[in-house]
C-alpha cells in the first residue's frame, strides 16, 4: 500500500481540511491526515484508486494538488488574481469611493443608486468569484465553510440594495457600500491571517529550505582524471562522489572517504558548536562545513535522508489532532449551519418581536453572518502546534505526534536508562583478569564473543582488542539484558555478561562483565563510562519542578547507585532484564504519568509502554520508531526544553481556544442587537484569527524552561 503525501493549495480553515478529509474517506482511503496550516495531505492509497482521479476530485472541491503534474490541468490557465492582497488592492478604490457618500458633506453624483451599483459591481464580481465559488463547492461537499457566511452576507446586502434601486425606494434601501466593505475587508483580513499563519511555520520552512542546494559532483573522464562540476543536490544518487568545502552545506547524507572537517549541525540538533568529523564518519545533509574539505560518498537521497525524515516526522505530528482539539472540530463542523440559523432568527426576532424596520433587521442579520468566525476554533490548536513543533525541531527535539505535546503537562515521573543516557556510553577498558588462562587467549575469547554484539561495551572491546584469529563458533547468540553465549566446535559453552551465572559469586558485584566457561568463571573485564556533564543539571531541574526521577538499568546495583549519587537521583531500580524493565515501567505508568528516557534500541519495549518514551538518538530510523520524542543532539541537555515546550504549547492551545470561543460567544450577540455595522464586523472577523496566530508565535520566543 503506497503512502501518498501531497501539498494542497486553497485550504483556509479547519472546514476546508474536514472537506478534503471527508472526500478522501468516502473514497475508502485509510490513515488520512490533513493539516490546513501547512497544506499537507497524506493517506494510504488503495489498489482501487489512482492519484490522478483523487487529485481531480480534490480540484472539484475548489483546492489544488500542487505537487502532482497532472493536477496542473485543474488550475485555470489564466487568473487575474493569485492572492488576497491583490484582490484587496483591486477592491479598495471602489470601496473607498462608495464610502464617500457617508461623509457629512454629500457628493451628489454618488447619491445616485445606479452609479453606486456600477461602482460596487466589480467588487461584488471579484468577491463572488472567490467567496461565492468556494461557498458553492463547500455546500456541494456537505461541509459548509466560512465563505458561505461571507457570500450570503455580501449577497444579501447587494440584492437588497438592487431591489431598492430598481424599485426606486430611496437611499434608505441602498447598501452597496456594505457589500463592498464586507468583501474588501475580509480580503484584507484573510491576507493578514495567511501571513500570520505562515509565520507559525517559520522554523519548519527553514528546514525545508535546506533540502535544495548545489553540490560539487566528482566524475572521472576516459583517462581516469578527476573532474568536478556543479549539480543540484536533487540530481545526486546513492554512491555518487562529492566534494564539500569550507562554508558549503552538506548536500545529502554521505560518508567521508577523505579529509576531516568541523561541522555545524545546529540546523538538526540545536547545538552551534562545531563537531569534528573524519574518514568513515557520516555527514548529515543540511549541516554546514565550518572548516576543512572532504571527499564523500552519498549514502541517502530524497525521502531517505535524515533531514527529510525529520521534516516528515514534524509534518505528521502537525497533522495529528490532540484530544483537546476534538471538541473544537465537532463545533466547527456544525458552526456554519448554526450561524445561518442564528442570522435568520436575528432578522425575524428584530423585525417581528422588537418592531425593528426591515432594513435595520437585515443589517443586524448580515453583521451576525460576517462577524462569526469558525476559522478561529479550527486555527487554535494547529497554530500552536506548528510553532511548538517548529521550535522543538530547531533545537533537535522531534515529536512523533502532537498528543505527546499535550501529555507532557501530566508527567510526574521521569525514568532514565543509565548507559548512553546519563552516561556518555563511551566506554574505556579500565582492567581485566584471566584465571588460569593466558592473557592473549582470554582476549581472543572475549573478542570472538563481542564481535557478534552491537552493545556499546562490545564496540569498545572490538576496537581496542583487534584479534585476527577469532574463534569460529558453532553456535552464537546474544541474550538481551544478559550478554553473549557461544558454543565452540568442541562443545564448550562460553558466556560473557553480567554475574547471572551460578559460577559467579553473587556477593561479588564489582566487575562489568564476567567470562564463564562451562559454568566456571575464568575471568572478568572492567569498563568505565563517563557521566554526561549535563546530567546533574537536568536532574536538578526536574526536582525543582517536583518531578520524581528514577534510574532503571540492567547494570549492577553498585554501578547504578554510584551514577545515581553523582547525578542526584534518589531511587534506583537495577539489574533488570528488558522484560523486567517493561514490567517496572508498566507499574510506574499505572501509578503516575511517566516519561522514560533511553537509547531507543535496547529499551524499545519500555519506551513504548511509558506515557511518553523519549529516545536518545543519533538520528537512526530505529530510534525514531521507538519513542514518541527523539532527542537529536546526543545528550539530555534539551530534555527540560522538551518538557517546557510540551507544557507551554498546551497552555497556548488552551488560551487560543478560550479566545476563539469567547470571541464568537460575545461577538454574535453584539451583532444581533445592532451594535456592530457589517463593515466593522467584517474587519473584526478578519483579524480575530490574527490574534490567535500572534499568541501562537509568542511561543517561539517565550521562556519555557
Amino acid at each position: 500500500m503506497e503512502k501518498v503525501e501531497w501539498k494542497v493549495d486553497g485550504m483556509d480553515c479547519t472546514n476546508c481540511a474536514l472537506t478534503i478529509s471527508k472526500y478522501l474517506d468516502k473514497q475508502g482511503l485509510k490513515n488520512i491526515k490533513v493539516n490546513f496550516i501547512g497544506g499537507d495531505v497524506s493517506f494510504d492509497l488503495n489498489e482501487t484508486k489512482n492519484k490522478e482521479q483523487l487529485a481531480k476530485g480534490i480540484a472539484s472541491l475548489g483546492y489544488t494538488v500542487v505537487n502532482e503534474s497532472h493536477a496542473a490541468n485543474s488550475k485555470p490557465r489564466f487568473t487575474f488574481f493569485t492572492n488576497h492582497l491583490q484582490r484587496f488592492i483591486f477592491c479598495l478604490p471602489f470601496t473607498a469611493i462608495l464610502m464617500l457618500h457617508m461623509l457629512p458633506w454629500h457628493i451628489h453624483f454618488l447619491m445616485n443608486p445606479w452609479i453606486q451599483l456600477v461602482i460596487c459591481l466589480p467588487v461584488y464580481i471579484v468577491g463572488m468569484s472567490y467567496f461565492g465559488v468556494s461557498a458553492v463547492k463547500s455546500l456541494r461537499s456537505g461541509i459548509p465553510n466560512m465563505n458561505v457566511l461571507i457570500a450570503i452576507g455580501a449577497t444579501a446586502a447587494f440584492v437588497y440594495s438592487l431591489i431598492g434601486t430598481i424599485g426606486n425606494f430611496g437611499m434608505d434601501y441602498v447598501f452597496y457600500e456594505t457589500t463592498a466593505t464586507i468583501i474588501t475587508l475580509v480580503f484584507l483580513g484573510e491576507w493578514v491571517e495567511h501571513k500570520s499563519v505562515e509565520t507559525t511555520q517559520k522554523e519548519l520552512n527553514k528546514l525545508a529550505a535546506q533540502q535544495k542546494v548545489m553540490a560539487n559532483m566528482i566524475a572521472f573522464d576516459d583517462e581516469h582524471k578527476e573532474n568536478i562540476f556543479p549539480v543540484e543536490n536533487t540530481q545526486l544518487r546513492v554512491g555518487d562522489l562529492i566534494l564539500i568545502k569550507t562554508g558549503e552545506q552538506v548536500p545529502m547524507d554521505c560518508k567521508i572517504l577523505w579529509g576531516n572537517v568541523y561541522v555545524n549541525e545546529a540546523l538538526l540538533t540545536g547545538e552551534s558548536n562545531p563537531v569534528q568529523k573524519q574518514k568513515k564518519d557520516t555527514l548529515i545533509g543540511g549541516s554546514l562545513i565550518m572548516d576543512g574539505s572532504v571527499k564523500a560518498q552519498v549514502t541517502a537521497v530524497g525521502k531517505d535522508t535524515v533531514l527529510s525524515n525529520i521534516l516528515n516526522l514534524v509534518k505528521q505530528a502537525q497533522g495529528e489532532k490532540p484530544p483537546i482539539q476534538q471538541l473544537a472540530d465537532k463545533i466547527s463542523a456544525v458552526f456554519v449551519p448554526l450561524v445561518l440559523g442564528i442570522s435568520l432568527l436575528t432578522f425575524l426576532i428584530n423585525y417581528f418581536a422588537f418592531d425593528i424596520d426591515a432594513t435595520a433587521a437585515l443589517m443586524r442579520s448580515i453583521a451576525v453572518l460576517v462577524i462569526s468566525c469558525p476559522c478561529a476554533m479550527g486555527l487554535a490548536t494547529p497554530a500552536a502546534i506548528a510553532v511548538g513543533l517548529g521550535r522543538a525541531a530547531k533545537n533537535g527535539i522531534l515529536f512523533r505526534n502532537a498528543k505527546s505535546l499535550e501529555l507532557f503537562k501530566d508527567i510526574k515521573t521521569v525514568v532514565f536508562d543509565k548507559t548512553g543516557t546519563l552516561t556518555k556510553g563511551q566506554f574505556t577498558i579500565s582492567g581485566f583478569q584471566s584465571n588460569n588462562l593466558p592473557e592473549e587467549e582470554f582476549k581472543r575469547i572475549v573478542f570472538s564473543l563481542e564481535k557478534y554484539s552491537n552493545h556499546p561495551i562490545a564496540k569498545v572491546i572490538i576496537n581496542d582488542w583487534k584479534i585476527n584469529n577469532a574463534i569460529a563458533w558453532k553456535k552464537i547468540e546474544e541474550i538481551k539484558g544478559v550478554g553473549m553465549r557461544g558454543e565452540d566446535g568442541e562443545g564448550n559453552i562460553y558466556q560473557l555478561g553480567i554475574n547471572n551465572s551460578d559460577a559467579v559469586n553473587k556477593n561479588q558485584n564489582t566487575h562489568t562483565a564476567y567470562l564463564v566457561k562451562n559454568n566456571i568463571e575464568i575471568g572478568w573485564v572492567d569498563m568505565e563510562d563517563e557521566i554526561r556533564e549535563e546530567s546533574k543539571k537536568v536532574i536538578s531541574y526536574l526536582h525543582s519542578k517536583n518531578i520524581k526521577t528514577i534510574l532503571l538499568s540492567g547494570d549492577t546495583w553498585e554501578r547504578c547507585k554510584k551514577v545515581a549519587d553523582e547525578t542526584g537521583i534518589k531511587e534506583v531500580i537495577a539489574e533488570k532484564k528488558p522484560a523486567e524493565k517493561l514490567q517496572a515501567i508498566e507499574q510506574l505508568t499505572n501509578a503516575n504519568a511517566t516519561a522514560m528516557v533511553g537509547d531507543g534500541i535496547n529499551d524499545a519495549p519500555a519506551l513504548a509502554k511509558a506515557t511518553i518514551g523519549i529516545s536518545m538518538s543519533d538520528a537512526s530510523q530505529l530510534a525514531m520508531q521507538s519513542a514518541q520524542v527523539v532527542l537529536m543532539n546526543k545528550g539530555i541537555q534539551h530534555l527540560p526544553l522538551a518538557l517546557g515546550l510540551g507544557k507551554h504549547t498546551f497552555l497556548t492551545i488552551k488560551q487560543n481556544l478560550f479566545w476563539a470561543f469567547i470571541y464568537n460567544i460575545v461577538a454574535i450577540p453584539i451583532a444581533a442587537i445592532g451594535l456592530l455595522h457589517p463593515g466593522v464586523a467584517a474587519l473584526a472577523m478578519g483579524f480575530s484569527d490574527v490574534v490567535l496566530a500572534i499568541n501562537s508565535i509568542k511561543l517561539n520566543y517565550k521562556k519555557v524552561v
